[in-house]
């Protein structure tokens, strides 16, 4: 038992330590996506692009760096900005939308992935916090199971 203990606490190290080794790697491939699904975004009705609606209505946030990320994008000849990154639902018409200055002031300005990002760090205190703990429960889940062992080991000696 103790022996199974100790490979899981290996696997959580092991794994804790890649995850902050290559955070920024993390960080460099979500923007990426993050950008590779505003490209496609509609095209194709697929959830990437509910994704990036989430995304925006829960984090009030439009684009990847800002709001103007859309201008690039096939959609945004088509249809303009998304509804998704507005303030106001009720006060955003389509004409408003394909027109960034005008756009700018009924959308969300800034940017989706400093936001992401800023809110999955602010989280990760409490991540570690938890598995910490998890930790501390283990280590003393293979200190208990070893003295048991040598417990039962002692006691079947004298027995005999």
């Amino acid at each position: 038992y103790a022996m199974l203990l100790s490979l899981i606490f290996l696997i959580v190290l092991v794994a804790a330590i890649v995850g902050f080794v290559f955070r920024h790697e993390i960080k460099t491939n979500f923007e990426s996506n993050l950008n590779l699904a505003l490209k496609d975004y509609n095209v194709t009705a697929d959830q990437h692009s509910e994704a990036v609606d989430t995304i925006q209505r829960t984090l009030h946030c439009c684009g990847v760096q800002n709001y103007s990320d859309w201008e690039r994008t096939e959609y945004f000849s088509q249809r303009g900005i998304p509804r998704s990154c507005c303030k106001n639902q009720n006060d955003c018409s389509e004409e408003d939308l394909k027109d960034p200055n005008k756009a700018k002031l009924k959308v969300f300005v800034d940017g989706c992935f400093f936001l992401v990002t800023s809110t999955m760090e602010s989280k990760m205190s409490v991540v570690a916090g938890i598995s910490f703990g998890v930790a501390c429960f283990q280590l003393i889940g293979i200190i208990l199971s070893c003295c048991l062992s040598r417990y039962i080991t002692n006691n079947q000696y004298e027995m005999v």
